[in-house]
């Protein structure tokens, strides 16, 4: 071969592999520059630490994400995510037996008891839940679930298990069931943080029992507070406008890669039924109350300790200065409580809290959303705005009574110190009663013993409710136990003697 054109091949080779080196290098670095490197690297794929660690807590397979999906014409896609979520979200059906409560005017009076029978009836109600692990775990609402004698759940193959419910918060209104099995369909968690305003959504549950329905809409606001007259403890919910109705509470909110990011919870009506906005409790919080009810059986709430004006009651008496409030971009720092965290740290009144771990707060929803993925114990650094300088302190949070430990859950009949067994309706309509179950042993060191409760006494209502079985008792101490005011009003009688109305104070176990 000639000389020359030897050097001509070799020149016009390396020229051709140079020219595809610097086509592949100019790829990736436009690429890095759009963000697409990989899914991983994508910020709505990427979980906080807290987030990941819930998921751990239920043997989620962080490798299950699906890539977002756009059709041939640049349309987003949702078949792959709804086929996916609706595997997952179960249909729930609870039983209630509910009792027609007679108020005696005498019973008061001349303790005469209550003695007015009526018929027990069964009340049906549905709603919507997510398995959250292979193993049968399911978030659902805490209303969906509360004070059902029966709860079952029909997957989406048609499968129908009872459920056990592990445990409930009515403060975010979140409930954790467990159904026995292995190698169900679930949910993985996603970045509930990472969710932008006008983002696709997908709503799937069972609304007005039309099983797995998916609807789809927008994120249209975050961090949204007052939701049902701000009647539940968190508010930072996700607003969205997918089509939710009564049968959805419970359901899922999953972004368009599949994953949950939300459970739907209310909705904004004036007839009942949707109208146009719906609300979710964010998986960065629903995920923790439901990783601390299978952990602790409750929910371990951190708190800093301070209390913030309500700008609300303040626009009513002082709308200059309400307006002045709105202004401020943080939580101003109005009070302590008795026993604070902030103000051990350091915290003066006055200060703005602006940043919790650097995370910035603009106001006192997104502190609570923040403060409510964290646990009593736990360090956090907190960023005020104190006269113009910014300080940042170091707080360790403590829960509702100033302490750092974790609290659990505990057995109302070992809280009490009692065993009870059921009343059989003959006996009942003998007694004249249309609720109650009875003493049957109690411990020496026991609540009971203490307030002098012995065996044979009959327990018709504690805290105005009916009880008939050792579920219900169960229920009312667990809901008393998240309560400030920790005092059981027990109303009950021995036989052939008055009622009597007796009042345990849990904080005295």
């Amino acid at each position: 071969m000639n000389t020359g054109n030897s050097k001509n091949v070799f020149i016009i080779v390396l020229v051709a592999i140079l020219s595809s080196v610097v086509t592949l290098l100019g790829y990736n670095v436009i690429n890095r520059n759009n963000g697409s490197s990989s899914l991983s690297d994508l910020p709505g794929n990427r979980i906080s630490e807290e987030v990941r660690a819930y998921a751990d807590s239920f043997e989620q397979d962080k490798n299950v994400v699906l890539t977002n999906l756009t059709t041939s014409d640049g349309y987003p896609d949702f078949t792959e995510a709804a086929a996916k979520s609706v595997d997952g979200v179960v249909h729930v059906k609870t039983t209630t037996i509910s009792q027609q409560q007679y108020i005696n005017p005498f019973d008061f009076f001349f303790g005469f008891g209550d003695r007015m029978p009526s018929q027990p009836r069964e009340q049906v109600g549905f709603g919507s839940g997510v398995i959250i692990s292979k193993d049968g775990y399911i978030i659902t609402n805490n209303h969906v679930v509360e004070n059902a004698n029966e709860v079952s759940v029909t997957l989406n193959d048609n499968r129908e298990f009872n459920a056990k419910v592990v445990g409930t918060d009515r403060m975010s209104d979140i409930a954790l069931l467990k159904i026995d099995g292995d190698d169900f369909p679930y949910l993985t968690f996603g970045n509930s943080d990472a969710l932008r305003v006008g983002e696709w959504v997908l709503a799937v549950g069972n609304p007005f029992n039309l099983t797995s329905t998916v609807t789809a809409g927008i994120v249209s606001a975050k961090n949204r507070g007052n939701v049902m007259g701000g009647g539940l403890g968190i508010q930072s919910f996700i607003q969205i406008d997918a089509a939710v109705n009564p049968g959805n509470s419970g359901g899922a909110l999953v972004n368009t890669r599949g994953e949950l990011v939300g459970i739907n919870t209310a909705i904004y009506s004036q007839t009942g039924n949707f109208a146009g906005y719906a609300f979710a409790v964010p998986i960065s919080i629903a995920g923790k109350i439901a990783a601390d009810l299978k952990e602790y059986g409750t929910v371990q709430r951190a708190l800093l300790g301070i209390s913030a004006p309500n700008i609300e009651n303040i626009r009513r008496q002082d709308p200059n200065k309400a307006r002045e409030l709105s202004q401020i971009r943080g939580v101003l720092v109005e009070d302590f409580s008795d026993r604070s965290a902030a103000k051990a740290a350091g915290i003066q009144k006055g200060d703005v809290i602006t940043a919790i771990n650097n995370v910035p707060i603009r106001s006192f929803a997104e502190l609570q959303s923040q403060l409510n993925r964290y646990r009593p114990g736990d360090k956090v650094s907190v960023t005020v705005d104190r006269n113009g300088n910014s300080r940042s302190f170091n707080v360790e949070l403590t829960n509702d009574e100033g302490s750092t430990e974790i609290t659990r859950g505990t057995n109302a009949l070992s809280t009490l110190g009692a065993t009870f067994k059921q009343i059989p309706d003959e006996r009942k309509r003998a007694l004249g009663i249309s609720s109650g179950i009875e003493v049957e042993s109690v411990e020496s060191n026991g609540l009971f013993r203490k307030e002098g409760i012995n065996k044979g006494f009959i327990i018709m209502r504690i805290n105005n409710t009916p009880v008939n079985s050792e579920s219900d008792i169960n229920n009312i101490v667990a809901a008393t136990s998240n309560r400030q005011d920790k005092v059981l009003l027990v109303a009950g009688f021995y036989p052939n003697g008055r009622t009597q109305y007796i009042a345990i104070d849990l904080t005295n176990r």
